[in-house]
């Protein structure tokens, strides 16, 4: 079996060049003309390629890294090997993702399955959709009647596009994604299978239950990510809103007349429940659920695997289950610890008469 590359460099940089776009100075003797032609992790980087440290658990792997430059953080500078060009900086990960979406640029969202230009055979293009130049649809792929597709936007195979719907210039959209009533930004990333603009959960609850009719919307502003089987419902009469800059990973729930800031991050397996807020720049870690109807505050960070069940204000850090600001947590987990502590020795006492 032949072993592919699926991403392989499509472009050199030079050590000047990275000291450049770093807006780092190079160490005394350090040749700028040195060419990069790829990035590796500390362990298998070789001599034309770029690696980055900030975390003492590979203190190790930097000291016998064979990488011909690292970025690395103020801390852990004195480790790099002779052999290996330190660029200090205080935050080495992000430069070093800037520059591998410079040798990468390919990996920076999804590209057609087919590999084909324009319309593929096998695609379902209805003749009143309206599809700008340089628009790529996979085939299987559907379009409904009155949709729009922006220029540089990729359609991925199975996927489907509903009626009027409205997606932005260079936008990819995942193999068997669908997308109705929605209207979409440009450059906006929907992974395979994610499902946005269907109905919200709402039934008027009694002897027979009767389904409301859910007539609202999904707005999906600019530089939005929308990870892999991610459901985002569309407004019962209001909108759903996903803002500007937000990152949802894989398995989200986001019910209907939720309303999203910009710039969150949302981890995978959230469950956020109908018409509540999150204002901007919020992080759900994975596994956080949230009740309807609630507001958490601008710059708010919710720990993994709690549940949220009443307001949090803004720049909070709370967890537990329900969750509460994180010193209050801490001290619950640390009194039961010794609790628990205390009951075991009493019970091992109590065995030995």
């Amino acid at each position: 079996m032949s072993d592919p590359v699926f991403f392989s460099a499509n472009a050199s940089l030079s050590l000047g060049a990275v000291a450049e776009a770093a807006g780092l100075s190079l160490p005394e003797g350090a040749d700028p003309a040195l060419v990069l032609t790829g990035a590796a992790p500390l362990e298998s980087a070789g001599p034309a390629d770029l690696a980055y440290m900030d975390n003492a658990r590979y203190g190790d792997a930097l000291a016998a890294t064979r990488a011909a430059v690292c970025l690395v953080s103020p801390r852990f500078a004195a480790r790099v090997p002779a052999t290996t060009v330190a660029l200090v900086t205080r935050d080495p990960y992000r430069i070093y993702a800037a520059l591998l979406a410079r040798l990468h640029p390919d990996a920076m969202r999804p590209a057609s399955l087919f590999g084909s230009r324009g319309v593929s055979p096998g695609a379902h293009v209805h003749p009143d959709a309206r599809l700008e130049e340089n628009v790529q649809v996979d085939p299987g792929a559907t379009i409904g009647p009155g949709a729009e597709v922006g220029s540089g936007s990729v359609i991925g195979p199975g996927a489907a596009i509903g009626p009027n719907v409205r997606i932005g210039r260079d936008c990819s959209v995942g193999a068997g994604a669908t997308l109705t009533h929605a209207l979409v930004g440009n450059r906006v990333i929907v992974h395979p299978g994610a499902r946005i603009g269907q109905d919200g959960f709402g039934f008027a609850m009694g002897a027979s239950h009767i389904k409301v009719p859910q007539i609202g919307r999904v707005i999906v502003q600019d530089d939005v990510e929308i990870g892999a089987n991610t459901t985002i419902d569309r407004g019962a009469s209001r909108d759903t809103v996903i803002g500007e800059g937000t990152k949802i990973d894989n398995l989200v729930q986001i019910a209907h007349n939720v309303v999203i800031g910009r710039h969150c991050v949302i981890v995978s397996g959230v469950g956020i429940s109908g018409s509540t807020t999150l204002e901007d720049y919020v992080v759900l870690g994975g596994q956080v659920g949230v009740v309807g109807h609630l507001r958490i505050g601008r710059g708010s960070q919710i720990a993994g695997s709690s549940n949220v069940n009443k307001d949090v204000p803004p720049g909070s850090r709370w967890g537990g289950t329900p969750a509460k600001p994180v010193r209050a947590w801490f001290r619950e987990l640390t009194t039961l610890a010794r609790l628990a502590e205390r009951s075991g020795k009493g019970e091992r006492d109590e065995s030995a008469d």
